[in-house]
């Protein structure tokens, strides 16, 4: 049975005081106005705000509603509900292991070798002659053996990081059966009761039962910037944090009936478009086909109606230019690659959720950071250096004393700062008896201390707090002089990004706890600010060493910001980030805010609309933004960045919405991630060069052969090739190489003139050989046989030793950036290159396989095809180099705008001409919290991104994410519930504020 209005109508005014509240003993009036059998409600009742609101009720209805007590749960209890409810934690999409192996022969690279296989064993017959089933078996065979490679590689890379993720799983303090117990947090079900104390992260969302002075940080759910105080009957929230105090309370929403579970509910059926990285790699696909399919047609022409060749004899042919000009591996290669990459990059503290991130990685231009906990150390310290003396007592006294007014037990972060000032923390009580301690209320402001000093017996009083607080206390010795110097050392802090303590002292002569005082006496002034990193400048200077140009983003203070970044040397040209929105405010500053954007080192007063449209701004320009972030409600600018990061210790939220999640503090993890994403984007880049030029060797060699010599290439001989380059490139992926020194993009233009430039070359080889050998006797002057005719046998083979082993090392080439022998290569692709050849000369040697047309030619041939090839390869290099200075010198500079320089209109209609298409394709990507499988995508599915993102805070960021013309499901009620607590939120400020 559901309520009526009237009754809601009746527990949403019945008033609720706060130690009624807590009650869940009593209440049968209370109960009468609940009309229902909690029993028999169903998950969805419970949840509708239009029924019951689990956040504003009464404790003792809450209690009723989710049948629970003041002694928690019952295992077998817990255990039901469980099924009832579902686990603490967000649904994951599970990958179907066969589907995911399947999913590796669903490519149009694949399509083409499907149809070589079906050509292979259905249409390849006549003329008395069996079908080709040599080649039918070797083409599956060559397609399973890619599909188990890229599945075994793909199956590890995800178990590692789900290994990774199942290490961050929350733990926390739950009753069950009448006894404290931890466990993790996934297994909490409403009615639970949980106990949380400092620095716990409340493991889901709670209603109050006992309450011990609870301050809990709630920005990044929020954006309240204070942490806020929580009494019996409040709610807390799934990812705040426990500031101060210890707490029991009631668990009323799990999983996605938590505040953060309906932020992650609200993006729904959103389009499953195809990332960057799957473009790229199917124009290279398609680059490869197109190739194919022109010799195909030509030679389908010059064949049948020109040379009048029978069927069986021209139908072979075309399957050499099927089966060797598919780079079938290309897929598996570079998602191997891929998966191999987000293993190393594991081992350096990144968990990459989202795989294709690595390569739009490698690519990022500017690192919008946060400062709190990622450029700094986000504790408060003293600044020793910078302690202003007021009368005889030194500086070490100063602390000391500062120290005595301090907790040293359950301390909050100002206590913490100061007593670790000291050398030793046992100093802040050593020599003294505690008489009376008054700690901080939002009151006085201040703390104070009485003790009795051992040395002497005598009594003293310490207090230490807001400047004004103390000042009006200090009356003795204070003069106008004195009072102007506080004043001006507290502006030249403001100024500073510091914040300031004073403190001050008393004789107690009376020597009792609550005796007369001689008066205050202001002794100091001490400065509090979040240190940067030890390591943090060094990382700043490497990352523009890389090109890139790291913006401070923060929700801090200005003067803050501005003082870090002049420690850190990131420069202080900041602002406050409302000037966004304040075109007349840009004046004598910049041109437009698009300038402003760029040219500022960083922003402070930041809130998460600032984040999202500074990345938008930034990606318009031509960049690559990467963005970090900590909570729901960075979920929208991390969705919106090219790469999102969830900064160590970051809450659930900001992991389901980012594409890479740190797992150590600082900045210098995220340019590890740089450094390793660029030697994983060169493998890629050096093999996609190699692979479209052997595509071009290959279809040009063997067509150019058929045309002017009617040589007939034996097609099963080209399949052994295929599988030998492609066993030979699999440890590409593991390759040694250089990482770029600038961030890495996509020219496929550049990949293209290469690959056709260098296919050309090793064509031109070939085509010399067979002409030497043809046309003359040079080669059997030097004790090689001789040939009967164009397709003599033997000739087939000292033809395919030719093509292998020259095509073979190109790869060296391509993934050097000096010449060869500069850049040593990885073991595992020289003992490949080396194991392959020498398989090809044994072939080129010994083989007599007469249903593939091919006898053994002697070691004399292959000698001289060794020596032949060496010569060929020589001037590779030189090639290489030439083409790197025409490209240099007709490229065309449309980069994006250099930060920190003026911005012109043209640049930035240039910049975003030249990344319209990029930018779309990445604005349409859906991320995925794990390894993502290999379904719906075309090329590499791996790097598909298929589940949606977290993304949170109303209708502001449902118009933004609206925006990249992705759908949303979320109805007006649903719109209103998430509304509400920031509203809430907005209200108790304001109402302070009054």
């Amino acid at each position: 049975m559901s309520n009526t209005p009237n009754d809601i109508e009746k527990v949403e005014k019945e008033p609720v005081s706060p130690s009624s509240s807590g009650d869940v003993r009593s209440g049968s009036e209370d109960m009468a106005t609940l009309n229902v059998d909690a029993s028999k409600l169903t998950v969805t009742d419970l949840y509708d705000k239009e029924k019951f609101d689990l956040e504003t009720m009464d404790n003792k209805l809450v209690f009723h509603l989710l049948q629970a007590g003041p002694e928690g749960l019952t295992q077998a209890e817990a255990t039901a509900r469980i099924e009832k409810f579902g686990p603490n934690k967000l649904p994951e999409k599970k990958v179907n292991p066969i589907m995911m192996f399947l999913s590796f022969m669903w490519n149009p690279l694949s399509w083409v070798m499907e149809a070589a296989a079906i050509v292979a064993i259905a249409l390849s017959n006549g003329q008395g002659m069996p079908p080709d089933w040599q080649d039918f078996v070797g083409i599956i065979l060559l397609l399973l053996g890619n599909s188990c490679i890229g599945f075994y590689e793909e199956r590890g890379a995800g178990k590692a990081v789900e290994a990774l993720m199942a290490a961050l799983a929350p733990q926390c303090k739950v009753k069950r059966d009448g006894k404290w117990e931890t466990m993790e947090a996934c297994n909490l079900v409403p009615g639970d009761i949980i106990a949380i104390g400092i620095g716990d992260v409340v493991p889901a969302d709670s209603r109050m039962v006992v309450s011990n002075g609870v301050k809990i940080d709630q920005a990044a759910l929020t954006g309240e910037s204070l942490p806020v105080g929580k009494d019996v009957g409040d709610e807390a929230f799934s990812g705040s944090t426990v500031k101060q105090g210890e707490a029991e309370a009631l668990v009323i929403g799990t999983g996605l009936n938590t505040f953060f579970g309906r932020a992650a509910s609200l993006v729904a059926g959103a389009n499953e478009g195809m990332g960057h990285l799957q473009q790229v790699l199917a124009k290279i696909g398609n680059f490869c086909i197109c190739s194919i399919a022109i010799f195909l047609v030509a030679e389908i022409f010059v064949m049948f109606p020109g040379y009048r060749f029978r069927y069986r004899r021209g139908i072979n042919n075309l399957l050499v230019l099927l089966i060797g000009g598919i780079p079938i591996a290309m897929p598996t290669v570079l998602s191997v690659t891929l998966a191999i990459g987000a293993k190393q990059l594991a081992e350096h503290k990144a968990i990459v959720t989202r795989i294709s991130a690595i390569e739009e990685l490698a690519g990022v231009t500017i690192l919008c950071s946060d400062k709190t906990g990622t450029l700094t150390l986000n504790e408060l310290t003293i600044k020793t250096d910078a302690v202003k003396q007021y009368s005889d007592v030194s500086v070490d006294d100063i602390l000391l004393w500062s120290a005595y007014a301090s907790r040293v037990e359950n301390q909050d972060a100002i206590d913490k700062s100061v007593v670790g000032s000291l050398p030793n923390p046992s100093m802040a009580r050593e020599g003294i008896d505690e008489m009376g301690f008054q700690p901080f209320n939002p009151v006085d402001k201040r703390t104070e201390i009485t003790f009795r000093r051992h040395s002497d017996g005598t009594v003293h009083r310490v207090t230490k707090g807001m400047s004004q607080v103390i000042l009006e206390l200090s009356t003795k010795n204070m003069s106008p002089e004195l009072e102007s110097q506080l004043h001006a050392d507290v502006d030249e802090f403001a100024r500073r990004g510091l914040r300031a303590l004073a403190v001050a002292e008393e004789d107690v002569p009376s020597g009792e706890l609550e005796g007369e005082g001689s008066g205050f006496r202001l002794i100091g002034l001490l400065p509090i600010f979040d240190p940067p990193r030890h390591d943090t400048k060094e990382t700043i200077d490497r990352a523009i060493d890389l090109g890139v140009h790291v913006k401070m983003v923060t929700g801090d203070q200005l003067a803050i910001a501005k003082e870090t970044g002049r420690e850190l040397g990131m420069g202080d040209t900041m602002y406050k980030a409302s000037i966004l929105n304040k075109a007349d405010e840009l004046q004598g500053i910049a041109e437009s805010v698009d300038e402003l954007v760029l040219r500022a080192d960083g922003f402070a007063g930041v809130y998460p609309e600032h984040k999202y449209e500074i990345v938008e701004r930034l990606q318009k320009l031509g960049h690559m933004v990467a963005m970090t972030g900590d909570g729901v409600n960075d979920a929208p600018a991390l969705a919106k960045a090219n790469v999102g990061v969830a900064v160590a210790d970051a809450s659930d939220a900001a992991r389901s919405a980012a594409d890479i999640v740190l797992t150590e503090a600082g900045l210098s993890t995220i340019i590890e991630a740089f450094m390793h994403s660029r030697v994983i984007f060169q493998r890629m880049r050096n093999y996609s060069i190699y692979t479209c030029a052997v595509t071009i060797r290959v279809v040009t060699t063997f067509s150019i052969l058929v045309f002017a010599f009617k040589f007939d290439f034996p097609p099963f001989m080209v399949l052994i090739l295929a599988i030998i380059n492609d066993g030979t490139m699999m440890t590409i992926s593991t390759d040694r190489v250089k990482p770029s020194r600038h961030p890495n993009a996509w020219n496929l233009i550049e990949i293209f003139s290469y690959a056709i430039v260098y296919g050309c070359y090793l064509t031109l080889s070939t085509l010399i050989f067979f002409i030497v050998v043809d046309k003359s006797n040079f080669f059997q002057r030097h004790g090689c046989k001789a040939f009967t005719n164009h397709n003599d046998f033997s000739f087939h083979s000292v033809i395919y030793l030719q093509v292998s082993i020259l095509s073979q090392a190109l790869i060296f080439v391509t993934r050097a950036q000096g010449f060869f022998f500069t850049e040593r290569p990885s073991i595992f692709l020289m003992c490949a290159f080396v194991v392959a050849q020498l398989v090809a000369t044994m072939i080129t040697v010994y083989a007599n396989w007469g249903f593939t047309e091919i006898y053994g030619s002697g070691w004399h041939w292959a000698g001289a095809v060794w020596i032949w090839d060496i010569v060929w390869f020589m001037p590779l290099d030189f090639i290489k180099f030439g083409m790197a200075a025409i490209i240099q010198r007709f490229a065309s500079h449309r980069g994006p705008p250099t930060p920190g320089a003026p911005v012109t209109h043209e640049q930035v209609e240039l910049a975003r001409q030249r990344t319209r298409m990029s930018m779309e394709a990445a604005q349409s990507v859906n991320r995925i919290s794990t390894i993502p499988s290999r379904g719906a995508s075309y090329y590499a599915p791996n790097m598909q991104d298929k589940v949606s993102r977290s993304r949170n805070f109303g209708s502001r960021v449902r118009q933004m994410i609206t925006k990249t013309g992705k759908s949303l499901g979320m109805d007006n009620n649903e719109l209103r519930r998430l509304q509400s607590t920031q509203a809430q939120a907005a209200s108790r400020v304001l109402s302070n504020n009054n």
